[in-house]
């Protein structure tokens, strides 16, 4: 089915094909065209321009946006999505002044979801997972990477990362999926983290890697969890089977993980609190693109990373929202978009580039995150508003009028 949107405000994020991702001061690059129509066809993007609409396109059906910007999709780059229950018990303690490390150690955080998750079915955990991924594309996403990670078994690792391919087997958007079993020590290891490495060296990357089920392999790289050494040791075997690594860095602590994702050519780093002006040099001298995720820092009242400076350092940044259900439960990428400004100091334009054609570089997409002939048409059309600023301004009210999936709008996943 074709459909034309015409009379757009300003469409935003207009390139010949797909852009390289940007970085320093390119990033405030944000081509739009003013004043414009486009037209979606058979789940792409077939043409656009400038008003008026060419004759042959008359007929179509047609979406007035008259006042609106159209945006490509938000593109999520870093998520959990895949996860048994919520967890608002830890946020009372976190009123309570309990820390994050506290938290784990008594039991709670990763290891109360691993609990949860083992003892749930796989088609429970898919349709809630499922339900959760409705939510978010109603949002504006319009691609996701998705981790295992609550399992901590070889089991229920595997059930977490089937779950995550039968969401991707659902063809609704694009779906990565990241192997994390090195996320946390389950209790029956506590006192043999050694052991807990073997086993998912031993045991699930080779099920993994013979199933197919994972497009890069994750390491929580921080003190009290996945130490250097103990990463280099997953990523060595890693290699071996041609998986590339996404990694949790420098959250907590700058714990020595960013020298061993630029050693072992990681796509990505997450999280980047507490990276340093050497990490931020080091980091601008390789292709390993920085992901940030401000709504994560905002919910544990941590220290933000400081996007300002890798941007003015040449680097190009990613933002994601972290979607979990312990320190961040909401994949709401508008809010990420305005935290990004308010809060990292990043303009406008920097960050809807970090939610798109950023974001797209580090899930390796190349026909999404920005308007080009042939780009999947996953699409956000914004109510009237007057300025693209005013998406991260006007925070915490829902800017979206529409969102467009392959060519249609969408209202709910029918499964």
């Amino acid at each position: 089915m074709a459909i034309i949107i015409k009379n757009i405000k300003g469409l935003v994020n207009v390139s010949q094909g797909m852009p390289p991702y940007r970085k320093g001061s390119d990033m405030m690059n944000l081509p739009i065209l003013d004043n414009a129509w486009l037209v979606v066809n058979d789940k792409e993007i077939e043409d656009f321009g400038e008003m008026p609409v060419p004759e042959k396109y008359i007929g179509y059906e047609h979406i007035d946006a008259s006042g609106s910007f159209v945006l490509p999709a938000w593109i999520d780059s870093h998520t959990h999505l895949v996860y048994p229950a919520s967890r608002e018990n830890e946020f009372i303690l976190k009123i309570k002044g309990a820390t994050y490390e506290e938290i784990a150690a008594a039991g709670g955080g990763i290891i109360n979801s691993a609990i949860k998750l083992r003892q749930m079915s796989e088609d429970e955990l898919f349709f809630k997972s499922v339900k959760h991924l409705e939510e978010l594309i109603l949002l504006g996403t319009g691609a996701i990477e998705i981790k295992s990670g609550y399992g901590l078994n070889t089991d229920s690792e595997l059930k977490m990362l089937n779950v995550i391919k039968r969401i991707k087997d659902l063809g609704i958007i694009p779906v990565k999926s990241s192997f994390l079993g090195a996320h946390a020590i389950p209790p029956d290891f506590k006192n043999n983290k050694k052991a807990y490495i073997n086993l998912i060296i031993n045991e699930m990357l080779p099920e993994i890697i013979k199933n197919n089920l994972a497009d890069y392999i994750d390491i929580f790289i921080e003190k009290g969890f996945f130490e250097a050494d103990d990463a280099m040791e997953i990523l060595e075997s890693a290699k071996k089977y041609g998986i590339k690594p996404r990694l949790h860095i420098d959250q907590m602590t700058e714990s020595g993980g960013l020298d061993i994702a630029l050693q072992y050519h990681a796509i990505s780093v997450d999280h980047l609190e507490q990276t340093s002006i050497n990490g931020i040099n080091k980091l601008a001298k390789s292709k390993t693109i920085p992901v940030l995720l401000p709504s994560c820092s905002f919910y544990l009242k941590m220290k933000f990373p400081d996007a300002r400076k890798m941007i003015d350092n040449g680097l190009g940044v990613v933002i994601a929202s972290d979607y979990n259900p312990g320190s961040s439960p909401s994949g709401n990428l508008n809010f990420s978009l305005s935290l990004a400004c308010i809060n990292m100091f990043m303009f406008p334009e920097e960050a809807i580039n970090g939610l798109t054609t950023n974001a797209a570089y580090a899930l390796e997409l190349n026909n999404s995150g920005a308007i080009f002939k042939g780009a999947q048409a996953n699409l956000i059309i914004t109510k009237p508003i007057p300025s693209i600023a005013y998406l991260p301004y006007r925070f915490a009210i829902t800017n979206i009028a529409q969102v467009i999936i392959n060519g249609k709008k969408m209202t709910k996943i029918e499964i």
